[in-house]
């Protein structure tokens, strides 16, 4: 089946009891059993629900993966999938990661003997040189955020496999529309349902999907026995979301080229961060690895003052964190999503006072542009 007939299908049967199109919110805590050990495949809300395992079918498929597993954040399934290293061993984390995921691995992991290293994994060489005897996974994002470094996944996921290693990938920027980061040999894929699985900015949720058995079952377990879980009615606002990823990521791309054309092209821009633009170091690299370029799109005004003054005169973008909602969202990273990232390693990765982000969102692209161009002004 193509994406969009799996996006509005998959895990969506019609409720069995009553017809129902839209899987119902099951907000029940537990579930009556028919004797001692006989159940209808339900037990206790923390370990099974209906709506729950819809959505984990649903975005499996979309990932071309056996398993999935709704959490309660991104945070929770990236935490989730780092508790398959143990004590002792080594992960290799890409150097320019969401803040919130080096701020788990700098501030948490670090106090209960994970070790790990910072590496471009742009760049293959590099990255090799930061292997360890004791390396059991690499966790990358690409396109990053915010600075959209592109990393080769097929390449990347080749030299780990070659170390004894397995990769994770962030995948949350691109969405399985327009990126299947498993069909380039990665492992292990995490979201934050939050941005474009979502899309309406009123959920806040994390997913994990892969297709080795073994990683599945404890993944699993992990889930059931921590129980950052995904609430029904989450699962229910994500799978109303899943069901136009297409056309929203489609209008999300559009609108994403374009303003990025803009912004490349206005005297008071630095710098263009966007894969999708020629101009970009590896934007070959995108074009094969991705089917699309998404809306996110990052500049650079030169000072904090500046980008103060941007953020402070926007009308229709929001300023705020997150991203991926239909709407248009701005943010400052230095002091919004980086923020517990060290100042020194900010500047040599370019995430600097003067950077703006912005998600780009479906509105009509003229008042996106009309916009940005009177607070850049």
């Amino acid at each position: 089946m193509g994406f969009s007939t799996t996006a509005i299908h998959a895990g969506n049967e019609p409720d069995i009891a009553t017809g129902a199109v839209s899987v119902p919110i099951y907000q029940t805590s537990t579930y009556a059993q028919d004797g001692l050990g006989r159940h209808k495949g339900f037990e206790y809300a923390r370990t099974q629900n209906p709506t729950r395992l819809a959505l984990e079918k649903n975005i499996s498929a979309l990932e071309n993966a056996r398993f999935g597993f709704a959490f309660a954040s991104g945070m929770a399934a990236i935490d989730a999938v780092l508790k398959l290293v143990k004590a002792g061993e080594h992960v290799i984390l890409g150097d320019n990661t969401y803040g919130g995921t080096f701020r788990l691995f700098n501030r948490i992991l670090s106090n209960y003997g994970v070790e790990f290293d910072l590496a471009d994994t742009s760049d293959v060489t590099s990255l090799e040189s930061a292997f360890r005897p004791n390396t059991k996974l690499v966790f990358v994002e690409t396109p990053t955020n915010p600075v959209m470094t592109v990393t080769d996944l097929r390449a990347v996921s080749d030299l780990a496999h070659a170390h004894g290693a397995k990769v994770a990938c962030d995948n949350t920027f691109m969405s399985p529309y327009f990126q299947k980061p498993i069909d380039h040999g990665v492992d292990i894929v995490v979201h934050s349902t939050t941005k474009y699985l979502n899309g309406h900015s009123d959920s806040v949720g994390g997913f994990v999907a892969l297709n080795d058995e073994a990683d599945a079952e404890w993944i699993g377990f992990v889930q059931n026995s921590i129980g950052a879980i995904l609430s029904p009615f989450d699962s229910f606002l994500v799978l109303r979301g899943t069901k136009t990823l297409a056309v929203r990521m489609e209008a999300h791309d559009k609108n994403g080229r374009i303003v990025a054309n803009f912004l490349a092209e206005h005297p008071s821009v630095k710098k263009v961060y966007y894969p999708g633009l020629v101009s970009h170091p590896q934007h070959e690299l995108a074009a094969r690895q991705q089917t699309g370029f998404g809306g996110m799109v990052s500049f650079e005004t030169g000072s904090l003052d500046k980008a103060k003054k941007v953020l402070e005169s926007v009308k229709l973008c929001i300023l705020g964190e997150s991203l991926g909602g239909v709407e248009s969202l701005i943010s400052h990273p230095a002091t919004m999503t980086h923020a517990s990232v060290p100042v020194e390693t900010r500047d040599r990765l370019g995430i600097t006072d003067g950077l703006v982000r912005v998600s780009v969102g479906i509105e009509d692209v003229e008042d996106i542009i009309e916009d940005l161009d009177q607070a850049l002004s």
